[in-house]
């Protein structure tokens, strides 16, 4: 795939950023006395025309405080097909499109210690657009992490604009719920997609979201990594998982176009919990 100047430059960022959150977590899985370190796997992905399409590395570590983190990048590209490019913006006019990110989920050993996602992404259609955002996800909420959780990611979006905190927390709220159980997915965040002031203003604002992002949860994570925990509560966690893996695989809209371009299945599927449960 040959990548004009901002593809190139919203790839590199993004690559760059899964090099220091694979590094950050890997440093929290050595001060609780684990060798563990992120596995890489490389795939590629074959457009429907049959050319080249691009492809990424799945990126995922099982240790002591995380007991399973993906940590995906990509880059693809191609021709989308049929009805779904119609749904894509800018892809009804020309199906042909360019697509970068990064997409995070984990996991934690401890119920105590919530999970998180974060993802963000830059595609390009007839239009060009960022989108992404990061939401926590404890199965035990604790206001001191859903407070600093949301202060920091507000301080991230109030540096470029003071309606984006309220306007992708209230996105967020409305995105991450389970309309047939009628709870929300976790504690929020921000959510955003649709970004197109310009390739240099809303890039600014992403990498933003990615430094909010690995500034607080990794600060989190040893807040809460060594506290104590029940058997009760290891069953609440993956009563809370089966939740979590029915929103992602009903209703999130990263799975189903990862699906739907033909991406690579064990990195769209990263995000569904190890163990979960069902009554």
């Amino acid at each position: 795939m040959t990548l004009d100047a901002e593809q190139q430059t919203a790839r590199d960022w993004f690559e760059s950023l899964r090099t220091r959150i694979c590094t950050a977590f890997e440093a929290i899985e050595r001060e609780a006395g684990s060798d563990a370190a992120f596995d890489y796997f490389t795939w590629d992905r074959v457009d429907p025309s049959g050319g080249p399409g691009g492809g990424g590395v799945r990126g995922v570590m099982k240790g002591r405080v995380f007991e399973k983190v993906g940590v995906n990048v990509s880059t693809v590209g191609g021709t989308l097909e049929g009805d779904f490019a119609r749904s894509i913006n800018g892809a009804a006019e020309d199906p042909r499109f360019f697509a970068t990110g990064i997409s995070l989920v984990a996991h934690m050993a401890n119920p105590r210690v919530p999970a998180v996602h974060m993802n963000c992404r830059f595609l390009a259609t007839t239009k060009r657009w960022f989108g992404g955002g990061a939401d926590l996800n404890p199965p035990l909420p604790v206001v001191e992490d859903t407070e600093d959780f949301h202060a920091t990611l507000k301080a991230a979006c109030d540096a470029h604009d003071a309606d984006y905190y309220p306007r992708f927390k209230q996105w967020a709220d409305e995105y991450f719920w389970l309309p047939h159980r009628k709870v929300h997915r976790g504690v929020g965040g921000i959510f955003f997609d649709h970004l197109e002031h310009g390739f240099d203003r809303d890039f600014a604002f992403v990498r933003n979201v990615g430094e909010a992002f690995l500034a607080t949860y990794p600060r989190i994570v040893r807040r809460r990594m060594h506290d104590t925990f029940t058997d009760a509560d290891v069953a609440a966690m993956r009563a809370w998982r089966g939740r979590y893996a029915e929103f992602n695989l009903v209703y999130d809209r990263g799975t189903l176009f990862g699906l739907k371009t033909g991406g690579n299945i064990d990195a769209i599927l990263m995000s569904l919990p190890p163990l979960a449960t069902w009554e």
